[in-house]
């Protein structure tokens, strides 16, 4: 069992209140059972196309973590009988599509959080009829699956470079942009969208509303799927309780979403621990990433008798000082 744990500390969290008396009893005597075994780094914070938390997701399945592209859309929409054909080939490069809004200013165009705009299914399935033809004009064959996730297949996206949509919630967008022949194409659709929105009955309506409108899009999880995947992978759970308050830089909310997460997701993993004897835990924030393994029966004894137990704080204030 492998426990990956995004934004268990972030940048965007800062100052002694983040960890000051946050008990996590259950992070604490977990970690006093592991060892240290694996840091994972963005070379360059500025480039690195996706998060710890999925690239340590796709090590576990087999993927080269520092590829251009992981390929999630087609791994999640893969059928179910390839789960015990590794090997396959699956040739159709796919891809996520996220509506989002840009709020523009003078300098920069900012993402905001798509989940802030609360799209109803049906506004984004009339956003995405109106899209849909000129969708289909560059051979981009677009699903409806939720309101805010929308499958893509098409030859335009052979070998396009696309960014993880949490590396970019509250950026610059321009800085997120790959140069990179496979992007232009998108880069004029982008502008084309922004024109065909603008004036859309949906956007008119949220902006009586005092809502943000749907002006651009975001394309990431594109790739092909070449047999890259395994039904003997190990068994991973990664939830996303501590991503939205992060991303909020919500302190309190983030602290309590810690401590639910302590006493169900990490409080498994202690149980597993003891029955098993194994577990794998990685603590990440956005630019790094700390991987635990079961530490040797004789190790922990010693280490107890010689140091305290490690404390939580430290170990998540280690994610953001690295």
């Amino acid at each position: 069992m492998h426990l990956i744990l995004p934004y268990a500390a972030s940048h965007a969290l800062t100052g002694p209140e983040v960890f000051a008396g946050l008990e996590l009893p259950q992070l604490q005597a977990l970690l006093g059972r592991l060892q240290h075994q694996q840091t994972l780094l963005d070379a360059d914070t500025h480039m690195a196309l996706h998060m710890p938390h999925e690239r340590l997701r796709a090590q576990t399945l087999g993927w080269a973590h520092d590829a251009l592209s992981l390929p999630w859309a087609a791994w999640q929409n893969k059928p179910s009988s390839q789960d015990s054909l590794p090997g396959q080939v699956d040739p159709v490069p796919q891809a996520w599509m996220t509506p989002c809004h840009w709020q523009i200013g003078m300098d920069q165009v900012v993402m905001a959080d798509p989940e802030h705009l609360h799209l109803s299914d049906e506004e984004s399935q009339q956003l995405l009829q109106a899209m849909q033809a000129f969708l289909l004009e560059d051979g981009l064959q677009v699903t409806w699956q939720s309101a805010l996730q929308w499958h893509v297949q098409g030859a335009l996206l052979t070998d396009l470079p696309t960014v993880s949509l949490d590396r970019v919630i509250g950026q610059n967008v321009k800085n997120w942009m790959p140069d990179h022949p496979a992007t232009r194409p998108f880069q004029r659709l982008q502008s084309e969208m922004q024109m065909l929105l603008y004036n859309h009955p949906v956007n008119d309506a949220r902006e009586a509303r005092r809502q943000h409108t749907v002006n651009a899009f975001w394309l990431h999880g594109a790739g092909v799927l070449r047999g890259q995947f395994n039904s003997a992978t190990p068994a991973v759970k990664m939830p996303d309780t501590l991503r939205s308050s992060a991303l909020r830089g919500d302190v309190q909310a983030w602290r309590q979403a810690w401590q639910h997460l302590d006493a169900t997701a990490v409080a498994d993993a202690l149980q597993h621990l003891q029955t098993t004897g194994q577990i794998t835990l990685s603590l990440c924030s956005e630019h790094a990433a700390h991987t635990y393994t079961a530490a040797p029966a004789a190790w922990h004894q010693k280490i107890t008798r010689l140091f305290n137990k490690p404390s939580p704080a430290a170990a998540l204030q280690a994610l953001i000082t690295n």
